[in-house]
């Protein structure tokens, strides 16, 4: 249907807002907003080696696709170049060209046999001859990898690659690549920390912001393919004709950038909205009520992408209510899908109390029954870790559990449990840490990245999910720092082999300075911070012990929730004896989900990875580790130089000023205000708190905390962002 603006590509290239901090003369500048997309000038020796080889530029074709990508080029390379370079209509002697299949001349056969490999994402860039003419060729077999091929390029150039003699092809490890937002209809973002949800679905279908076209550029620019516009606990309403109009308005917007819609549903839809008195996948009526539905979808939006379901998970309708398995549920809604070419990506995240089952245990113990059973374009999504994406887990051992069942990664790129959006905490380090695990499913090298990549299992389709860390924020993040984690989930999405640091050192010299010392100083920082973090919040495999229900701050001491695994003192299991979970063979036996040696490597204190110690062990507080310090003196001083190095990193950062645009630094400055102030409060908490059991002093050298145990036990947080 007509929509106002439909496709208007007025790039907001250059937006700034124009706030003023009392105390600093800042009156505008650079907020964030532009990501890592700025295109600020680039030193002049790289501007004269690029005009080398980019005198003009030319792009063959004409679809909505090929648009964004003049606009893209229109708006970078005389920014980048400080020089009035513009399209040519035609080839012409040295300069860029962007060519799509279609365009290539029959007789480039090696140029084509390269494309033959890369499938419908993949691209070419290289530097070198076609039809005769030196060009910097970007070539591709769709409009979408050839966008995809021209980022990569931008990408090359903001980062001072040479281009002379660049031949590089590349495409995805993954096929969807997504983001999933957990965005209610009210534009309340659970779990988020940036303000409201991007998605103003009041003003939609006719209100388009010109936001929705930079959160498509975006992610096109790193390679994310698919959104999920909503909540996975979901309002059913998102499938009614009201929002189905605002939902196809979305997807038409995103549509010349790659980026597919897909929704999460709530299972029992067919009653809530639909007026059954059932919702058993088994009743031919709801499935037929499911196939008008998805009929309907496709009808107003030809490229939709599938369902996201959340089901009989903390209280969450699913097919369980009828008797039925997660099989039962997800196939009926992958055959209903399955002729419009759409997906079902199917939550492991499930666990219940009456299951009698420790928690970290309890996806397994229901799925991998279920491998096998499940539909073709079935994807089950598999947190990283057992529990609930804590700064520290061990990969769920899922990963590799299920040959015959595509399993997707689901990463948290939003800060529920490290921060809420005001910490810096690179994730890249994480990611990086999950994606290199070996399972040792078929041997050493088994990394959970060959998982979930189909290389040791050869599946169908494969993923991976990231949920997102985006609002309405300036800054879209809530912290500028923190868009570079939105920015690796893209880059790992595309290449689970590619290193935390090179990803950080590309953000950074694309996202904040060129300045070389400066880059490599905040580099620095962001791979020690999640490190950092740990060590204040969760040390030696300690997990789950923050705040009730809103997640913010310390509390291990919470043991007042209505079930077990909810609360922190299940997790962390201090007494006079010791602290830690006895997942090993004489405890729980979680360790007998992973496979061998793995397995007998996590059954022994004295084996199992120190950071992992208290995830697997309930130790005595005088155990000895392998340094020889006392459990309780290392657990102490991770607790204190977690909260110091947070102190360096805010003086470290202040050195900086002068080399990042003031705006940004003076946000980044105050977030760490907050952090420090908050790494404190972890360290005093948590320290008091365990000393009552360990009863045993401080470590020689740390000044007892100021803080009093019983007033930090009652503060309150009645408004804290983001919670369900």
């Amino acid at each position: 249907m007509m929509r106002l603006f439909r496709h208007a590509l007025l790039l907001c290239l250059f937006c700034s807002a124009t706030p003023a901090f009392a105390g600093d003369a800042i009156i505008g500048g650079d907020t964030g907003y532009r990501l890592w997309l700025k295109y600020d000038a680039l030193p002049e020796i790289q501007r004269r080696n690029y005009l080398k080889s980019i005198k003009s530029w030319y792009v063959a074709g004409n679809s909505d696709t090929h648009k964004v990508i003049r606009t893209e080029l229109e708006a970078a390379l005389p920014s980048l170049l400080a020089s009035d370079i513009k399209e040519h209509t035609q080839l012409r002697k040295q300069q860029l060209v962007v060519l799509t299949r279609d365009q290539i001349a029959a007789s480039e056969t090696e140029l084509l046999t390269t494309l033959n490999n890369l499938g419908d994402e993949g691209y070419v860039l290289r530097q070198g001859r076609y039809q005769g003419r030196s060009v910097m060729l970007v070539a591709a077999n769709t409009p979408v990898a050839a966008l995809y091929g021209t980022y990569a390029l931008l990408r090359e150039m903001q980062t001072g690659t040479p281009l002379n003699g660049l031949a590089t092809h590349s495409t995805p490890a993954l096929q969807l690549r997504v983001l999933n937002h957990w965005d209610d209809l009210d534009r309340h973002v659970e779990r988020g920390f940036a303000g409201e949800s991007l998605w103003d679905w009041h003003k939609l279908p006719v209100y388009e912001y010109q936001r929705y076209h930079d959160y498509a550029r975006a992610n096109a620019s790193i390679g994310i393919n698919g959104t999920v516009l909503n909540n996975v606990n979901a309002d059913p309403l998102i499938l009614s004709p009201l929002y189905l109009e605002k939902v196809e308005a979305l997807a038409d917007t995103f549509r010349p950038y790659g980026l597919r819609v897909y929704l999460s549903v709530k299972f029992n839809s067919p009653q809530s909205l639909g007026g059954l008195d059932t919702a058993d996948p088994f009743d031919p009526r709801v499935e037929a009520w499911w196939k008008d539905k998805v009929a309907d979808i496709y009808q107003r939006i030809p490229d939709f992408g599938g369902f996201l379901v959340k089901a009989n998970s903390e209280g969450q309708p699913g097919p369980g209510d009828y008797g039925r398995s997660h099989a039962d549920g997800a196939n009926m809604l992958a055959r209903v899908l399955a002729p419009h070419n759409g997906v079902v990506m199917w939550r492991a995240f499930v666990y219940a109390n009456e299951k009698n089952e420790e928690r970290s245990k309890q996806a397994y113990s229901e799925f991998t029954p279920l491998d096998g059973k499940f539909e073709p374009n079935v994807l089950v999504q598999v947190k990283n870790g057992p529990i609930d994406f804590q700064p520290r887990e061990p990969f769920s051992p899922l990963f590799g559990a299920m040959p015959n069942t595509p399993l997707m990664m689901e990463f948290q790129i939003t800060m529920e449990y490290l921060g809420f959006s005001t910490h810096w905490v690179y994730l890249g380090t994480l990611f990086e840490e999950v994606l290199d695990a070996d399972t040792y499913i078929k041997g050493p090298g088994s990394t959970v990245a060959k998982v979930i990549d189909g290389q040791l299992h050869d599946y169908p389709i494969t993923g991976m999910a990231g949920v997102a860390n985006i609002g309405t924020d300036p800054n879209w993040t809530g912290h500028p720092i923190l868009q570079s984690n939105w920015f690796a989930y893209g880059r790992f999405a595309w290449d689970p082999t590619l290193s935390a640091e090179s990803i950080a050192q590309n953000w950074t010299r694309m996202s904040l300075t060129r300045e070389p010392a400066a880059v490599d100083e905040i580099v620095d920082m962001m791979m020690q911070s999640r490190e950092t973090t740990v060590s204040y919040m969760t040390p030696l495999g300690l997990h789950h012990i923050m705040g009730a229900d809103h997640h913010y701050g310390p509390a291990p001491w919470v043991d007042f929730l209505g079930r077990d695994d909810w609360n922190s003192v299940y997790y962390h299991r201090a007494d006079t004896d010791g602290i830690g979970f006895d997942r090993s063979p004489s405890g729980v036996d979680a360790v007998s989900q992973y496979a061998s040696p793995l397995r007998e490597e996590l059954s022994k204190p004295e084996t199992t990875p120190e950071p992992l110690l208290l995830w697997f062990h309930h130790l005595p507080w005088d155990y000895t580790l392998a340094d020889g310090r006392t459990l309780w003196d290392a657990l102490v001083q991770h607790y204190y130089q977690g909260a110091d190095d947070v102190a360096e990193m805010t003086q470290r950062w202040a050195a900086l000023k002068g080399q990042i645009s003031p705006l940004i630094h003076k946000q980044v400055s105050m977030s760490l205000q907050i952090q420090l102030n908050e790494a404190r409060w972890w360290r005093d908490a948590c320290v008091l708190y365990f000393q009552q059991y360990s009863g045993m002093p401080l470590p020689k050298g740390l000044a007892a905390p100021q803080a009093d145990l019983d007033t930090l036990k009652q503060k309150q947080f009645p408004h804290a962002p983001g919670q369900g």
